[in-house]
């Protein structure tokens, strides 16, 4: 038997000493194929919410000037974006506008 709700097998256990189909989404019921409320509205109820406050750069900052407002520091990291054979592609974010722009070397 197949979950109605995501397709995934059904597995049994018991649950108040009753044999029950379950699947981890949350969907139950029992082997004659009678429907019992999910556990998933009941998990989702105790679930607490966690609140992004500040967000933090982890990248070093970098004396360049920032070609739209004229900043002085920005945000630097590298990246491979063309062959291995090639040098690194260097990025840059000002921190003042966000605005990003990249240097070939």
């Amino acid at each position: 038997m197949f979950c109605a709700k995501c397709g995934s097998i059904l597995r049994p256990k018991l649950k108040a000493g009753k044999k029950v189909l379950y699947c981890s989404c949350g969907y139950t019921k029992t082997p004659e194929g009678e429907e019992i409320s999910t556990e998933l509205k009941e998990t989702v109820k105790n679930v607490k919410r966690i609140e992004v406050v500040e967000q933090t750069e982890i990248n070093p900052k970098i004396k360049v000037k920032c070609e739209k407002c004229g900043n002085g520091v920005a945000y630097y990291w590298t990246q491979q974006t063309r062959g291995a054979d090639e040098p690194e592609t260097r990025f840059f974010r000002c921190t003042k506008c966000s605005y990003t722009w990249r240097e070939y070397a």
